[in-house]
This record gives structure tokens, sequence and C-alpha cells, in this order.
């Protein structure tokens, strides 16, 4: 697809593995249950685009792909490639990125309650102010990433990778959390 789509309709449409979009706008596409599985959409501009519920397992959009305020609730995004995707203000609840790679991604506000993030990559991710209540990070890559202000609450924090360069919300709110480990209760003091 070498084109501008906006407003484009592929309510529950299969599109084959193997798509490749690139540096394309596909603005308030309606996407909603596609099997999108493998598609390259590197660089795309989905912003506000509708993916409740698709298929983009595997899917590659890295490279400053853009799904500002894209609803992708209950999408599934496992092991999909998302180094600095603009992510903010999105909605992921129960949304599936285990083993997703979210280097360096803008999840500023994003709204992830339910998410499966299980070893997912979020080194240098930006999770300022995101909504992480009852999101299962179980071996999550949380180096050098920035969750301050991200509400907490029921978050699995099991075997989490951190570092000194990780920002957390305050006290009060990660300890909200499940499974927190020791080594980050001595850190913050709880």
């Amino acid at each position: 697809l070498t084109s501008f789509l906006k407003n484009i309709n592929y309510f529950h449409s299969s599109l084959y593995i193997g798509l490749w979009v690139y540096c394309n706008d596909i603005l308030l596409a309606n996407l909603k249950g596609a099997n999108l599985e493998g598609a390259n959409l590197r660089g795309a501009n989905l912003q506000g685009a509708n993916l409740e519920g698709a298929n983009l397992q595997g899917v590659y959009l890295y490279g400053g792909a853009n799904l500002f305020g894209a609803n992708l609730q209950g999408a599934n995004l496992e092991g999909a490639k998302l180094q600095g995707a603009i992510l903010q203000g999105a909605i992921l609840r129960g949304a599936k990125l285990i083993g997703a790679d979210l280097e360096g991604a803008n999840l500023r506000y994003a709204y992830l309650e339910g998410a499966k993030l299980q070893r997912a990559n979020l080194q240098g991710a930006n999770l300022e102010g995101a909504n992480l209540q009852g999101v299962y990070l179980f071996g999550a890559n949380l180096q050098g990433a920035n969750l301050e202000g991200a509400k907490l609450q029921g978050a699995n924090l099991q075997s989490i990778i951190f570092d000194a360069g990780t920002y957390w919300p305050d006290k009060k709110e990660v300890f909200k959390a499940h499974n927190i480990p020791e080594e980050l209760k001595e850190q913050l003091g709880l």
C-alpha cells in the first residue's frame, strides 16, 4: 500500500501476512478485528485508528509508527516490534503484548489496564501517567523506563528487570502493586 488511507473500514478483514506499508497515513481507519499478523507497518500513521481485537501478532510497527490515541483494546500484539512507536493516549486495555519490543516507545497516558506484558521489552519507554492497573509485567524489562505518575494498583511486578535509571511513581503507588521484588522495595525504602 503506498497511498493515503483515511477513514477506511476493514472491519474484521484479513489482510495477508507480509503486508508492507511504509510511511503511510491510515488515519482514523476501522480495522476492528482485522488480521494483520506479520504485517510491516513501519512508520505508518495509524493515529486514532480502531484496532480493537485485531490480530497484530509479530507486526512491525517501529520506526516512529504513530498510534496516538488508537484503540487497541483486546488486540493481540504478541511479539510485535514497536520500538520508538508513539502510543501516547492509546487504549490497550486487555491487550496481549507478551514478548513485544516497546523499547523507547511513547506510552504516556496510555490505558493498559489488564494488559499482558510478560517478557516485554520496555527499556527506555515513557509510561508517564499510564494506567497499568492489573497489568501482568512478569519478566518485563523496565530498565531506564519512566513510570512517573503511572497507576500500578494490582500490577504484577514479579521478576521484572529494572535499574537505577528506572523512574517510579511515588512509593504509595508502587506499594499497591503485587509481587514487588525485594530489590525494588529496598531501593524505594518500602
